[in-house]
């Protein structure tokens, strides 16, 4: 008895029960293109395709963020070869060193170590040089006859 006085109240309400009935048939438990979506349909859709553009965003960032530090890193090690070109030209013979340069509008620190090979007519030029705080540095060795 207990089962059957919610239904009767649901049914007073104006609610109908989830059961099928004979009266209504197959058709009438589909959905029809009239009824649309309901409010709960909605907001969970708009939950997941939110979650999906947050996740785009954050894509775009780390993209952006990656090619900055490509171009970053591609103008260290432009100027890293050219300083290592001037050492491998210099008539004076090279030793330990540093200081900044600029290349293509950007300030560079650069330090070089000087180190003998076992062969002593050579000696090996370390060049490092870094774009900024947080970027990796640019490393380029050489060897080059001692002068």
């Amino acid at each position: 008895m207990s089962g059957v006085a919610p239904l009767k109240r649901f049914a007073q309400q104006g609610f109908t029960p989830s059961r099928r009935s004979a009266e209504q048939g197959v058709e009438s438990l589909r959905r029809s293109a009239q009824q649309g979506f309901t409010l709960l349909e909605m907001l969970v859709a708009l939950a997941i395709f939110s979650l999906a553009g947050l996740a785009l965003v954050r894509l775009q960032a780390v993209s952006v963020r990656t090619a900055a530090d490509l171009d970053a890193r591609l103008l260290a090690e432009i100027t890293a070869r050219n300083i290592a070109f001037e050492r491998m030209t210099d008539p004076v013979a090279v030793t330990g060193g540093g200081g900044t340069v600029m290349n293509a509008g950007r300030e560079f620190q650069w330090t070089q170590t000087a180190a003998p090979t076992s062969d002593k007519r050579l000696m090996q030029i370390t060049v490092t040089v870094s774009s900024g705080p947080g970027q990796s540095p640019a490393v380029l060795s050489i060897v080059r006859p001692v002068s």
